[in-house]
């Protein structure tokens, strides 16, 4: 069940970002920006808490979910640290997703041979 709760938290949200997609003139990068956004804002007020709960990993690896996770670690930080933790926080709480898509993204240039448009 864990699984389909993943599929349909995670559908649902991509879902969302295609119907933006086709229907305004926002570009992806827009669509990412917002996304992420609005991560940060439900988490900081705890309204995407309860769907993280439901959804899993289909609510947590989206980049809504990064956005949560940039805000539930700056809450935390300035819990611990004050006005500093505040700020280094989200950075601490994000940074094993942020070194895992480095260093996936830098594996893949590697295999892949990526060649820029012409």
């Amino acid at each position: 069940m864990e699984f389909i709760k993943a599929f349909l938290v995670g559908g649902l949200i991509c879902l969302i970002g295609q119907v933006i997609l086709d229907n305004t003139k926002l570009t992806p990068a827009h669509i990412l920006v917002i996304f992420l956004t609005a991560g940060v804002v439900l988490g900081g007020i705890g309204v995407y808490e309860p769907i993280v709960k439901f959804g899993g990993a289909g609510a947590t690896v989206p980049i809504v979910g990064f956005g949560y996770s940039l805000s539930q670690g700056a809450i935390e930080g300035a819990k611990a640290k004050g006005v500093i933790g505040a700020f280094t926080g989200g950075i601490t709480a994000a940074a094993g997703g942020i070194g895992a898509a480095i260093l996936f993204g830098y594996v893949m240039a590697l295999v892949f041979k990526p060649k820029t448009k012409s």
